[in-house]
Formats: C-alpha cells, sequence, structure tokens
C-alpha cells in the first residue's frame, strides 16, 4: 500500500509441502523482491507471524529447521532499501492479507486486479543439521528437537568425556557442544537470542509426539 492508499494485491501459490513458517517466509521473501523492484526506497511490513518477525528483527533464533536460510534470504534484500521495518500485528488486524493468503492456499479463481505467481519449489537452498531436523514448538514455549535416533549420543559423550581427539571431528563437535547444555541426564540446547531451552529427544520419541498432537 502506497501512502496514498494505492493497493498492489499478491498471491502468491505454494505446489508444494511445506511449513506454515516457510510459508510465511515465502511470502516475505517475495513481498520484499516485488517492492525492490518498484523502486521502494522506504518499506514498513507487517506480519502476523510472531515467529518470523521475532526471527527477521533477531530477536529470536532463526538456526533451526529452514529458517536460518529464510532470514539471511531476508538480510540480504535489506540491501536494497533505505528504510525497512518488520512489526508484529495480531491476525484480526490483517484481515486483507489474509483473504488474499486463503486464495492462494485453496488455488482458487483469483479476481481481476489481482497479481498471482506459481512456485513449484523453496525459494532458498536448506542445508539440513541432522541435530536440528525438523523442530517442534510446544504449547508451554518449549522445543523439541528431532533427528536421527542416536543423534544426541556423540554431543552427550563430548560434554561428559571429552573424549575426542583433536582432529576436525573434535572442531566440529567442540562447535555443536557449545549450544548444548546437561541438566541431570537431559540433554537441552540454549538458544543464544532467546535464552529458552530445547529438550532433545530421539527421533521415535519425536514421531510418536507428533502423531499424539495431530
Amino acid at each position: 500500500m502506497s501512502p496514498r492508499g494505492e493497493q498492489l494485491k499478491y498471491v502468491l501459490q505454494l505446489l508444494f509441502n511445506a511449513t506454515n513458517n516457510a510459508t510465511e517466509y515465502e511470502a516475505l521473501n517475495h513481498g520484499l523482491r516485488i517492492a525492490a523492484s518498484l523502486g521502494i526506497k522506504r518499506l514498513l511490513t507487517y506480519g502476523d507471524s510472531k515467529v518470523v518477525i521475532q526471527q527477521v528483527n533477531k530477536d529470536w533464533d532463526c538456526s533451526q529447521e529452514k529458517m536460518d536460510a529464510y532470514c539471511k534470504e531476508i538480510h540480504k534484500l535489506e540491501s536494497h532499501f533505505y528504510g525497512l521495518e518488520f512489526h508484529h500485528i495480531l491476525r484480526d488486524y490483517n484481515v486483507a492479507a489474509n483473504v488474499l493468503s486463503k486464495l492462494g492456499s485453496k488455488r482458487a479463481l483469483v479476481p481481476a486486479g489481482v497479481f498471482v505467481r506459481a512456485l513449484n519449489s523453496l525459494t532458498v537452498k536448506i542445508e539440513e543439521d541432522p541435530a536440528t531436523k525438523p523442530d517442534l514448538a510446544l504449547a508451554l514455549g518449549q522445543e523439541v528437537l528431532i533427528a536421527n535416533p542416536d543423534w544426541r549420543a556423540p554431543i552427550l559423550d563430548f560434554i561428559i568425556n571429552k573424549s575426542y581427539l583433536k582432529d576436525k571431528e573434535h572442531e566440529r563437535l567442540a562447535r555443536l557442544a557449545a549450544n548444548y547444555i546437561i541438566i541431570g541426564t537431559e540433554l537441552l540446547r540454549h538458544s543464544a537470542s532467546s535464552g529458552t531451552l530445547s529438550k532433545c529427544i530421539s527421533q521415535q520419541d519425536g514421531v510418536r509426539l507428533l502423531g499424539m498432537i495431530h
């Protein structure tokens, strides 16, 4: 929307499976690119996804799942603007955007005056870390990290015993272990930006938990 109230309506249709966060990031990524292509230099961006807004504002850690790659892409686009701000708003105040998003998700007939683009795949390259895929946020703000069944064992062994030789594997584990702590017998991941602790569980437990939630 321009300062004079003129609106440009744009629908992005994702022709592939994506998480809610990835969908929000795809919309933000393309929205910024459209604004940059129009020569817009000052932009106020509003979104009702608190996770995405907090991550791009660097208030929350975005190193989990696919979000790190999206964050980096958004920050690259900042160079196209003199002024760029990201603000969180409640969904009740984001009605116009939500109407457009439903058109995209349902792949319904789009009215005249609305631009449409279909995507066949993600627009960022995802480099997955076996220790951080995928992640699941619990209602109490605690996160559960799910990966291979025994992914925690090397980290636990390194923290407890420091038993690895001084080689590249040792250096990799040292960097990885710096993000984790042990409380009792539990391995938890520490978020430097938010200060939260994420309980780490096995893949088997994670699949069981996902099944219970769904």
